[in-house]
């Protein structure tokens, strides 16, 4: 076998993430996550405005329901299998919603257009999250699955020093070893030649995978619940070393930004659901002026970070 594709050996597996704050090792050179690197690839400016200013962004609908559809198919599976049904899924929406504005209250916001309560906006935002939900009954049946993972916490250094991390929805494990890796996405599946795109963040875990358990998932799958389609790609050991070293160059093009200074912007369909179109080049805005030291990127990572944005690349 090729040097350059021999199975990394196995590592032993990360601690469940912690909340709060991770720092690197001290001999990284930094870290990326697949949300992260897409948004590099979107538009670097993006990537500065969320990890080097970290400037605030509001909450939106659509990330709002991708979080409470999958906490609701996470918790689904510490049921008995018997009891893994639409109507016990449809049950468990609103205490779900409810659970997440205790941990970010600004989600209220949402459906309180200034600042007066809008229950029917509510009531038809919960109805979208029970079709999701509905459709992904459609697709797979949770009675006759039991995931070896879910939201899955992966980290690992590449040989460069630099730290990938990231957390899957959900890893099933066949009797024979095999691993599927499963991603939901409450968006629509991509149009035509945007698959290679939605595939890089399952890649991405499967490379982590790969490092972490020195083995080859035999399949990657995103679930769409927007429109009820499932997207499949079986990797070998060729992708994911490919896989890597466009993860490399994607940090080796972080870091010359980061000496340069230059975060250049990017325009694209996207930026009509950008926050910081007020302080883009691209809309006539100025962006904040640098940090005067400059971080160590990725050198503190909040666990939130690593969560991939769930409308902002792969939805159609």
């Amino acid at each position: 076998m090729d040097t350059e594709l021999a199975a990394p050996a196995p590592e032993d597996p990360p601690a469940a993430a912690p909340p709060g704050v991770r720092s690197l090792p001290l001999e990284a050179v930094g870290s990326l996550s697949p949300s992260r690197a897409g948004d590099f690839l979107t538009c670097p400016l993006l990537y500065r405005f969320r990890t080097v200013d970290r400037l605030p962004e509001r909450p939106s609908v659509d990330a709002a329901r991708g979080t409470l559809v999958h906490k609701v198919l996470e918790d689904l599976f510490d049921r008995p299998a018997d009891e893994r049904t639409p109507t016990s899924a449809g049950a468990m929406l609103e205490p779900s919603w409810e659970a997440l504005l205790e941990v970010e209250p600004g989600l209220a916001t949402l459906f309180e257009p200034d600042g007066i309560p809008d229950p029917a906006a509510l009531a038809a935002w919960l109805g979208s999250c029970r079709a999701a939900l509905e459709r992904y009954f459609t697709l797979e049946d949770p009675r006759r699955l039991e995931p070896a993972d879910r939201e899955l916490y992966v980290e690992s250094m590449t040989d460069s020093k630099l730290v990938l991390r990231g957390i899957i929805d959900r890893v099933d494990v066949a009797p024979d070893g095999s691993i599927r890796v499963v991603d939901y996405k409450t968006g629509r599946a991509p149009r035509e030649g945007g698959e290679a795109r939605a595939l890089f963040q399952l890649k991405f875990y499967g490379l982590l995978l790969w490092r972490i358990r020195g083995v080859v998932p035999r399949r990657l799958q995103l679930i769409y619940l927007g429109d009820g389609q499932i997207v499949s790609y079986d990797p070998d050991e060729q992708d994911l070393a490919a896989t890597e070293r466009k993860v490399e160059a994607i940090w080796r093009a972080i870091s010359a930004a980061q000496e340069s200074g230059e975060w250049l912007p990017r325009r694209s369909a996207l930026c009509h659901w950008c926050d910081h179109q007020a302080i883009c080049p691209e809309f006539g805005g100025t962006p904040p002026p640098l940090p005067e030291v400059p971080p160590v990127l990725g050198s503190t990572h909040p666990v939130e970070d690593v969560q991939p944005v769930e409308e902002s690349v792969s939805s159609g």
